[in-house]
């Protein structure tokens, strides 16, 4: 299997060229039967098709090339979940030489492909039509969470105003908790005086456009965000996590509350990868824990394999692979990823959220541990798996050993020694936490090797084919993405500003702002 090829036309390279992309915005949403923006207003028409694309490209939901360029190859094999075992040359992230080719493409797609079009949204919504000013925000939130967790300092206050420098990742997170404060409040208002919606006929998740469901969600997307920031600035994540959870309309409880789209093929890109391109597999990390808990839901999210029939077997990242069958016959994706449904946050990690945040003593509507055993059942129930309460219950079964069944040179111990049951010591109970929703959050491997940066949880497999030179160190692994090459090549302002902000050289060895060194309490 080798990676289709990019195939870019007129694409915008930079973000100053990206401004320009959307000056044609009014021609092109012009109706040809002659009907004026102002008309247009009256259905919300003029506002409406720009939301489409922040659906499609928040997580790319329909070809197939273009998440493996923007995850599959990064943060999911980063994260432990899954891997692609081909050797594809001198310049592969998998063995710690990054590729700025398949690196920027996150970066290139989230301003090209959605914040160009929310920043349009804006311009015609902002105090005229706020429910969708409030929208846009929340999309954009999303977005620029996952680009700036990807990248560090990205622009973002400064977007659409002819200046491209960058913003520090404190001035983003910042910026964002208020842009959540907008959105919350005005939706909330919205809600409580029993207003139609009016993204009934342009929301593509399964909410149908319901203002109490993206409060929800913005509300949790903000607990997601404080706990990012516990340990760099744990007093504003005190606050933020404490304002999503007793707000009104709180945050994610009922598992049905989680925010899923539907792909409009109906197909699913990580299953196209693993099936049908049969190129991507089930991570060693994944069989050591799920194996050793003996969890319910390795059977909903992967195959049995072909190499050990009836067993289920991963692969290690960032081995030596000698072509790009040779572990064609371990564990494929499965029945998780056989619909089109696409999960964007579940209830379960917002549990977990609130577990860890207990545990540093924040005020979350429940003790650590009985928001912990929620987080569990609500995954269970989400992927339909039976048996939580033994699960939970369990205090002897460990993560097992890895055992390459191809090379015994790959075999490996395996490295967390703890239990599912809650116990007593505090930083062994954040471990618990945080390798329950790595389980949970499957298979957004962005959000799980985010959570692995900051806290070193889950345990992981090392690489042991690091070609840095030792620039990325094997112990503590990648830190984050270089800025994009069509940066790099077009807006040398924003990158000299970029660095600045980053605090250290452009690479994947640079820890970004919440990514300290510091213990975790």
């Amino acid at each position: 299997m080798t990676i289709n090829k990019i195939k870019r036309t007129a694409l915008c390279l930079s973000l100053l060229t990206a401004f320009s992309c959307t000056d044609n915005f009014e021609d092109i949403n012009t109706n040809p039967e002659g009907a004026t923006i102002e008309q247009l207003d009256q259905d919300y028409n003029s506002i409406k098709s720009l939301f489409k694309p922040a659906f499609n490209h928040l997580f790319i939901s329909e070809t197939t090339w273009q998440y493996q360029i923007q995850q599959s190859l990064q943060a999911d094999g980063w994260s432990g979940y899954m891997t692609t075992p081909v050797p594809f040359g001198p310049q592969n992230n998998h063995d710690y030489v990054l590729n700025g080719g398949w690196n920027s493409y996150a970066w290139d797609d989230a301003y090209v492909n959605i914040i160009s079009y929310l920043y349009k949204a804006e311009q015609r919504s902002k105090d005229k039509f706020d429910q969708f000013y409030a929208w846009s925000l929340i999309l954009k939130v999303a977005t620029m969470q996952r680009i700036t967790d990807m990248y560090g300092p990205a622009v973002y206050s400064k977007f659409g105003k002819g200046v491209a420098t960058y913003d520090s990742q404190k001035e983003i997170y910042t910026q964002m908790f208020k842009d959540l404060d907008f959105a919350v409040t005005e939706l909330t208002k919205r809600n409580a005086a029993g207003e139609k919606t009016a993204f009934d006929e342009t929301d593509l998740s399964l909410y149908e456009g319901k203002y109490a469901n993206w409060t929800k969600y913005a509300n949790s997307l903000r607990l997601r965000m404080a706990m990012r920031i516990s340990k760099v600035d744990p007093a504003l994540a005190k606050v933020e996590a404490e304002k999503a959870v007793s707000h009104s309309l709180g945050v994610f409880t009922a598992t049905a509350d989680g925010l899923k789209i539907k792909s409009p093929t109906d197909l699913n890109v990580i299953d196209v990868m693993s099936h049908s391109w049969v190129g991507l597999f089930m991570g060693a990390d994944m069989e050591s824990i799920l194996g050793g808990y003996q969890d319910p839901r390795i059977s909903k999210y992967w195959n049995t394999s072909k190499v050990t029939p009836g067993e289920y077997k991963g692969v290690r990242t960032g081995i030596i692979y000698p072509s790009g069958s040779t572990y064609s016959k371990f564990s494929q994706t499965g029945p998780r990823t056989k619909t089109g449904e696409i999960t964007w946050m579940s209830t379960a990690e917002v549990y977990f959220l609130r577990a860890e945040g207990a545990l540093r003593g924040w005020n979350m509507g429940g003790t650590a541990q009985s928001l912990y055993e929620a987080g569990i059942k609500s995954s269970f129930e989400q992927n339909g798996a039976e048996g939580a309460t033994a699960y939970i219950a369990d205090n002897t079964k460990l993560p097992k050993d890895y055992v390459d069944p191809l090379n015994p040179a790959n075999n490996a111990q395996a490295i967390s020694k703890i239990t599912v049951a809650w116990g007593t010591d505090k930083e062994k109970n954040l471990e618990k936490i945080i390798t329950q929703k790595w389980i949970a959050t499957y298979p957004d491997g962005q959000e799980a090797w985010s959570e692995f940066r900051r806290t070193g949880y889950p345990k992981l497999f090392r690489i042991s084919n690091n070609q840095s030179n030792g620039l990325i160190s094997t112990e503590l692994g990648v830190r984050r993405l270089a800025f994009s090459d069509s940066e790099v090549a077009n807006n040398k302002e924003g990158i000299a500003s970029g660095v600045a902000a980053l605090g250290g050289l452009d690479n994947g060895a640079t820890r970004l702002w919440w990514d300290t060194s510091a213990p975790n309490f």
